[in-house]
């Protein structure tokens, strides 16, 4: 079944560039300066020609920022003049997290090699200023009671498995590395909506300071066209703009993929003792998981059917406790026996010193619900390309995965480094930002990693998403070999971690 994924997914198909082109008045650019940065607000256009950008992103959410915030964090890269263009008014203020309040319901699992790239671009010390929860432990477990694991931080000598951060903590605190950096920044607050680039030609007669519009019509910058009514160009444009990319459809890339016929509740909820630990538990209908987030705080993630979902999110406070607090006890099946079947599995085990010991525990009773309870719709959907000349995707824009493992922001953060990395490396070789062949690169690095983590994704959604006993057995023999084969645990925390290795290889 994977297998089959990975080919599809992996298709390779060219699509041409797609030009829309309307017919716009003249305006003029103001500068707005922020806090003495190199920062401004575009807010009217225009000379003829329109400013000229070495890279425009479309897409100013956490993907997008990562990106900016890596080019200004690198010697070759942060001298840069990135236009960013996000019709998010709260792009262009001083950003201030009003503490005290619950947590929002928004919030992402990040890695530890997520937690070291955002180190590394200077974020991480914004984001523990704010509140966020790291955890060492997880558990994971199914409704029929047959099987569970433990992860355990120790199992792979590390401090910590990941930690759960608001995305509102992610962004700004990425923000506030791009706002006090040296790259030369621009926030357009509009939307894309055109985009326009003609094919290579040779600069040969232009004089030595070719214009804006000449670079263009010889194929060296592309032409955006923005919903205020600015016309800006940039060397290179990147679409960080989500699972609907704007960039994408233009730049004529084809995806492929599919609905899942889920759709997901989020919310956060209280208990009366502090969480440390992440929760997942597989239902009939989809997984429920309980994750920390500080303050005697946890997030939820449920995966249920379209109709479950609308039935959940509009139910009365005190029904939906009860519910949450079911699905993550004995509601669906019992719990699973500690010792179980761990003699079935002695021709298999080495050494079970580490994880026999785990025991199955309970996770903490939700007391209240904190938040509103927010739905979204699930899908898995792939880019046939990441890159075209001038054009590249990252995060959303060129994969949407399935949330059961927590996985689709670092994808996005991975795609945001090894971008940034390729960039810097043609500039430090000379060569033209935006030439395709330099962006295959970072198409080469990730399409890859992305395609076979999306293929293991689908697969434990797919092997979960069926009620059968062989099945079942089946599944209770996969909870068992994780919990107690210790190298085979290992390897499954280091690649959710974020090593590129699949957990039964290399």
């Amino acid at each position: 079944m994977n297998r089959v994924l990975a080919r599809k997914l992996g298709t390779n198909v060219f699509g041409a560039n797609i030009v829309l082109r309307r017919t716009c008045s003249t305006h003029v650019i103001h500068n707005v300066t922020s806090s003495g940065s190199n920062e401004s607000i575009a807010e009217k256009n225009s000379t003829e020609d329109g400013p000229q950008h070495d890279i425009a992103i479309v897409g100013g959410g956490m993907v997008g920022i990562a990106l900016a915030a890596s080019l200004a964090s690198k010697p070759l890269t942060k001298h840069l003049n990135v236009a960013i263009i996000d019709n998010n008014p709260l792009l262009g203020r001083k950003n201030v997290i009003e503490k005290g309040l619950p947590p929002d319901p928004r919030v992402s699992t990040v890695t530890p090699a997520t937690i070291s790239f955002l180190k590394d671009i200077g974020a991480w010390k914004y984001i523990e200023e704010q509140r966020h929860a790291y955890f060492d432990k997880m558990q994971v477990w199914d409704y029929t009671g047959l099987g569970y694991t433990r992860y355990n931080a120790n199992d792979v000598h590390q401090d910590v498995l990941g930690c759960v951060v608001e995305n509102k903590v992610l962004q700004t605190s990425q923000l506030t590395c791009v706002q006090e950096s040296d790259l030369q920044k621009t926030i357009y607050p509009a939307r894309l909506n055109a985009m326009d680039m003609l094919p290579s030609s040779s600069l040969t007669g232009l004089g030595e300071v070719p214009s804006t519009t000449d670079l263009f019509m010889r194929g060296r910058l592309a032409k955006l066209e923005l919903s205020d009514g600015n016309n800006i160009y940039a060397k290179l444009v990147v679409g960080a703009d989500g699972s609907k990319s704007r960039v994408r459809e233009l730049a004529g890339i084809k995806t492929t993929g599919w609905n899942y016929s889920q759709n997901a509740i989020i919310c956060t909820v209280e208990h009366t003792v502090a969480n440390y630990t992440a929760w997942q538990r597989f239902l009939p209908n989809g997984p429920i998981a309980l994750l920390p987030i500080g303050d005697k705080f946890s997030n939820i993630v449920w995966t249920m059917d379209p109709k479950e979902a609308s039935d959940r999110k509009s139910m009365n406070e005190d029904d939906f406790i009860k519910a949450v607090n079911d699905a993550l006890d004995t509601g669906y099946g019992p719990h699973p026996e500690t010792t179980s079947s761990r003699d079935s599995l002695s021709w298999l085990t080495g050494d079970v010193t580490i994880s026999a010991k785990e025991k199955f525990d309970i996770p903490p009773k939700v007391v209240k619900l904190s938040s509103e309870r927010m739905m979204f719709p699930l899908s898995l959907r792939h880019a046939k390309d990441y890159v075209s000349k001038r054009v590249a995707l990252v995060g959303d824009s060129a994969h949407t995965v399935h949330p059961l493992a927590g996985q689709g922001v670092n994808l996005g953060f991975a795609d945001a480094s090894a971008l940034s990395k390729a960039i810097a490396e043609g500039i430090a070789l000379g060569t033209d930002i935006g030439e395709a062949n330099l962006l295959k690169q970072y198409e080469a690095e990730r399409k890859p990693a992305n395609i076979a983590m999306m293929a293991v994704l689908d697969g434990i959604q797919k092997m979960y998403s069926v009620d059968f006993g062989p099945l079942n057995a089946l599944r209770a023999a996969a909870f068992h070999g994780a919990h107690y084969i210790s190298p085979l645990k290992k390897r499954i925390i280091s690649y959710a971690s974020g090593e590129q290795a699949l957990p039964l290889f290399s």
